[in-house]
């Protein structure tokens, strides 16, 4: 083993001393020959023919030399790089086909690795800070017979710390916000109510100050503490160093700041970046719907948990569900059909993460297809600079280097290629790995936050692409020299236009690759398309135009109930007598908004649910005219009035789903509904409208009076023909008139309100059109650089047709028929790919099929129409072929 490793030292260390032992060896040769001169002198010989003698009986020189290299050094190694400096070589003889190769791979690997940083920082590590973060699983509740997921509530959640024991912690986190006064306008500004456990299940140290003590979330209101971001601290505190032990009003309430978060932690919702922290006890203060903590019925609780070292996913969600079904038997009033399920982060359903997942997964097999549509048009090209290369090709082979010495040196030539590509790849990626957020409108001043994270992961994922791409676009034209004949390869090899030898078909094929999976790409580029112009030009059921929506934060501002009263409903008759104003309304949730509405298990006089289960509804709490300014049509009795306050009796609406189920067609008007413990008389039924998502479907939902039901966060609503910038104008004066020191939220329309709703499908149609044209553009370039090199190949035998008669028509018609039977076969293989593929897009798909002929049209036409450009320039150096010059070559 010593021996061995003595001399592999001793071969390493001959790599860094070549110039003194080549002089070494070249001395010692020298002095060989000089002694063997002298003796064939001593023979009688003349000076000629001594040297004569003494090279013939000494050998081949130069094949001693090589003999002696490959004994002292490390010949892979040493042959290695010689093919690097060839391959450098190479690219700078040859600018223009460098730069052309360099930027396919740079589209189409940087694609790859800026798709690779997305998923890794939004899906597996979405939160910079945090540790062990493929030991964190979200948790969310279900129940039985429903699709969506539900929110725990804190005493079920208080019951799952106490019983499991795989897991190192639990802790709650659930997004809301506040408002920061900010000269005449408000700034938005996010936060999480969290369990006191938070940060330091996390392994987040607060930079200053401290995170939450253990009972500081219990009790109601008792602790009003928060530790604020950094960003926070450094931008509204200037980094104030004594910043721990001051006050922030939020929500009306002053709030002791205990802790600053370190530098780069934001929180643990995927898409904003959380800039305060208050603990579960104040809760009340920041969420409608009263106090939770004690209502085990109230599922309000986004959580996460965090596993035991070497405890799997389906272990833990086995103890999970064991302690669900023990509540269930142990509370049946509250938790009969519930259940409570753990999910993968990259799956978890309460963030962005779920919403942008189908758009990852779409993107990530879109990068592919356009990573194997730059290898194909870099092999197109290698295999172009390969027939040029031919002649050297030969002698090397005729001078005895072997076959596998020239795919070795053919490959290291791609790699070359490729690591050049990979650079510009993943300085590509790092220009765009926030490039996701910049496709999302900002909300009432608040970005969102989406960064990608190029970490060792994602260059190792980008370093396998790399490697791949070096196989896919060296082999091509390495494969190659397999076919050489020493016997005929310096003949002319005449490729005909229409035929053609094996490069000819191998270059064929490349582009029918690239040509089918353009096409996919198109394909899916007109689906979402499609379904994006429908769900946006689709009715939500109320109006989207003519209607305007903002708010005040009255509870920021410190209004109580009574003192918020009084100002909306002066600022409500402001409002309505403003010029151009139809009418006017409050409601606190807005439809369409990440916000959930109001929700309650009801019951419903003479209905009986069929699995004694007493069924959940969502409200929301509503003004007078507010179904009437929302464009929301009544379908009998009347909508609310002033009339409906605190005073009078309670009173719903309910819309056309919830009657035909809870009163099976019967008309319920003057029928009793019982919410939260209180009966009500419904007095209308209103059409059925969209309310959280515009996919959605028909679902049972209700109203109930504002003033019956009093939320001092509210949001107003206006029907006018005025512009957003118009309104908002107004609205300042009148705002500032009732109270200088409140701020206008942003205003806009209901229209600008959908079209955020609908921001992933937006985000998938951006990003699969850059790409799809990405990779339309590479299939021309392939199709063009095929068809060039036919030309330039075939004249000869253009030259040839010209002389016997054919005019340039008919070379015009050749030459675009070859490549419009190449973009034919490329298209029909592309459907069939298209038809087994699109069937993926369901849950981005909106009213349109994945089997849509329309789609399917215009991608062919976009192909054909790129394929007759490819084709064009070509055919047109063809028709121009000189017959004499072209037969005399």
């Amino acid at each position: 083993m010593r021996k061995l490793l003595r001399i592999f030292l001793h071969r390493l260390a001959a790599l860094f001393r070549r110039r003194r032992l080549e002089n070494d060896l070249e001395a010692e040769l020298r002095s060989h020959l000089e002694m063997a001169v002298e003796l064939n002198l001593a023979k009688g010989m003349s000076a000629e023919e001594a040297r004569c003698e003494a090279l013939r009986s000494f050998g081949g020189v130069e094949q001693t030399k090589e003999i002696y290299r490959e004994q002292r050094g490390l010949p892979m190694v040493e042959s290695t790089l010689r093919d690097l400096l060839v391959g450098l070589r190479m690219l700078r003889r040859n600018p223009g086909f460098s730069a052309l190769a360099i930027l396919c791979l740079t589209l189409g690997i940087g694609a790859n690795a800026a798709v690779f940083s997305w998923v890794e920082g939004i899906l597996f590590r979405p939160y910079p800070a945090v540790t062990h973060q493929e030991q964190l699983l979200a948790l969310t509740g279900t129940a039985r017979g429903e699709s969506d997921n539900a929110g725990i509530s804190w005493p079920d959640f208080i019951d799952l710390q106490r019983n499991c024991t795989l897991f190192d912690s639990f802790f709650v986190t659930t997004i809301m916000g506040t408002t920061l006064s900010i000269g005449d306008r408000a700034e938005r500004t996010t936060g999480s109510i969290v369990s006191a456990n938070y940060f330091d299940a996390l392994g987040v140290h607060p930079v200053l100050g401290r995170g939450f003590e253990p009972g500081e979330d219990s009790g109601r209101n008792a602790h009003p503490v928060t530790v604020i971001s950094y960003q926070l601290w450094q931008g509204r505190f200037k980094g104030d160093p004594q910043i721990v032990g001051k006050t922030q009003r939020l929500n009306g309430v002053l709030h002791t700041i205990v802790g600053v978060a370190p530098e780069g932690f934001y929180g643990t919702f995927v898409g904003w970046a959380m800039q305060f922290w208050v603990p579960v006890s104040m809760e009340e203060n920041f969420q409608a719907g009263g106090y939770k903590l004690e209502d085990r019925g109230a599922r309000w609780i986004e959580g996460y948990a965090r596993l035991k070292p070497g405890v799997t996913l389906k272990q833990a969600q086995q103890e999970i569900f064991s302690v669900a079904t023990r509540l269930e038997a142990d509370y049946p009033e509250t938790n009969r059909g519930r259940g409570i399920k753990l999910w993968p982060l990259w799956q978890t359903p309460f963030n962005n993460a779920g919403t942008l997942l189908p758009t990852l997964e779409i993107m990530l097999a879109v990068v592919v297809f356009v990573l194997l549509i730059a290898c194909a048009n870099v092999g197109n090209l290698l295999l172009v600079r390969s027939f040029a290369r031919r002649h050297e090709m030969t002698v090397r082979m005729a001078i005895g280097a072997g076959r596998g010495r020239l795919v070795k040196q053919l490959v290291t030539e791609g790699l070359v290629l490729s690591v050049f590509g990979a650079a510009g790849g993943l300085l590509v990626a790092h220009w765009c790995r926030h490039a996701l957020v910049l496709l999302f409108p900002a909300r009432g001043g608040v970005s969102m936050h989406l960064p990608g994270e190029l970490d060792w992961r994602v260059l190792a994922l980008s370093a396998g692409v790399c490697s791949l791409a070096t196989l896919l676009i060296g082999l091509v034209p390495a494969m190659q020299t397999r076919k050489l004949d020493l016997a005929t390869a310096l003949k002319a090899d005449s490729a005909g236009v229409v035929g053609g030898g094996g490069r000819a078909w191998v270059r064929s094929g490349l582009v029918l690759v690239q040509v089918s999976l353009s096409f996919v790409l198109l394909v899916v580029v007109g689906l979402l398309v499609q379904s994006l112009q429908k769900i946006r030009n689709s009715s939500p059921g109320f109006s989207t135009h003519g209607v305007l929506f903002t708010s005040i934060d009255l509870k920021s501002a410190g209004y109580d109930a009574q003192r918020a009263q009084t100002f909306q409903d002066e600022l409500l008759e402001r409002v309505k007598a403003l010029p151009g104003v139809e009418s006017a309304a409050f409601a606190r949730m807005t439809p369409l908004s990440y916000g959930s509405f109001s929700e309650s298990p009801i019951a419903v006089d003479g209905y009986q649910p069929p699995d004694a289960k007493q069924p959940t509804v969502q409200y929301n709490e509503v003004g007078p005219d507010y179904l009437a300014t929302m464009g929301i049509p009544l379908v009998s009795g009347r909508e609310f009035t002033r009339a409906d306050n605190e005073n009078a009796a309670p009173v719903a609406v309910v819309n056309e789903t919830m009657a035909a189920q809870y009163w099976r067609g019967q008309n319920p008007i003057g029928e009793r509904l019982q919410v939260k413990g209180r009966w009500m008389r419904v007095v209308g039924v209103a059409k059925d409208s969209k309310y959280q998502s515009v996919r959605e479907i028909p679902k049972p939902f209700f109203y109930v009076p504002w003033r019956q039901n009093f939320s001092v966060g509210t949001g107003l609503y206006m029907r006018t023909p005025l512009k957003p910038e118009t309104m908002a104008a107004a609205l300042v004066r009148q705002v500032r008139e009732l109270d200088g020191n409140l701020a206008l939220y942003e205003v806009i329309s209901l229209q600008e309100q959908l079209d955020r709703s609908t921001s992933p499908q937006m985000v998938a149609v951006t990003l699969v059109g850059v790409l799809g044209g990405s990779a339309l553009l590479l299939a021309v370039i392939g199709l063009y650089g095929v068809m060039s090199c036919a030309v330039s190949q075939s004249a000869r035998e253009l030259g040839l047709r010209m002389a016997l008669g054919a005019g340039a028509s008919n070379l015009l018609r050749l030459v675009l028929s070859r490549g419009m039977t190449l973009t034919a076969l490329g298209v029909l293989l592309g459907s069939a790919v298209a038809l087994l593929s699109t069937r993926l897009l369901g849950n981005l798909l909106y009213k349109v099929s994945p089997r849509d002929p329309l789609a399917f049209a215009l991608a062919f036409a976009m192909m054909t129409l790129a394929a007759l450009m490819a084709c064009l320039l070509p055919a047109w150096r063809a028709m121009r072929t000189d017959p004499a010059r072209a037969l005399r070559a």
